[in-house]
């Protein structure tokens, strides 16, 4: 999956920042699932999320990745707050800011969302052998 010229730059930046973030095991699984149908989803999504918007400097990766935690809340997307929490323990968000993120979210999106991701969050933490 390439693109040409300053597209494939940004897809192969985005390529190397999503390794970095979310394990190169994530990834790889994720692009060997491709299939014609969902290829255009997935180039868009690494070449402008991560290629672009992910390697800006403006904020680094610490503060993006709690961002993300507190935006996946707020859309109750489970399945991708569990892919960030991964991500966000990568770029050294520790479990006590995760909780923190999670507890400002309740607040401010809804009990409910952040139970949710409370779970989620823990889950994910013992499957990476964090303690919580």
């Amino acid at each position: 999956m390439t693109t040409d010229g300053t597209h494939g730059q940004s897809y192969e930046r985005g390529i190397e920042i999503r390794k970095n973030v979310l394990g190169h095991a994530h990834v790889q699984k994720s692009l060997d699932a491709v299939s014609e149908f969902s290829r255009p989803i997935q180039e868009l999504v690494t070449e402008y999320c991560w290629g672009e918007v992910w390697s800006r400097d403006g904020i680094d990766r610490k503060t993006r990745s709690m961002l993300n935690l507190a935006m996946l809340t707020a859309l109750n997307r489970m399945h991708e707050l569990g892919v960030h929490v991964r991500g966000a323990i990568n770029n050294g968000v520790t479990p006590a800011q995760i909780q923190e993120v999670l507890i400002q979210s309740a607040i401010y999106v809804g009990v409910p969302a952040a139970l949710e991701s409370f779970r989620v969050a823990e889950r994910v933490l013992k499957e990476m052998d964090i303690d919580v």
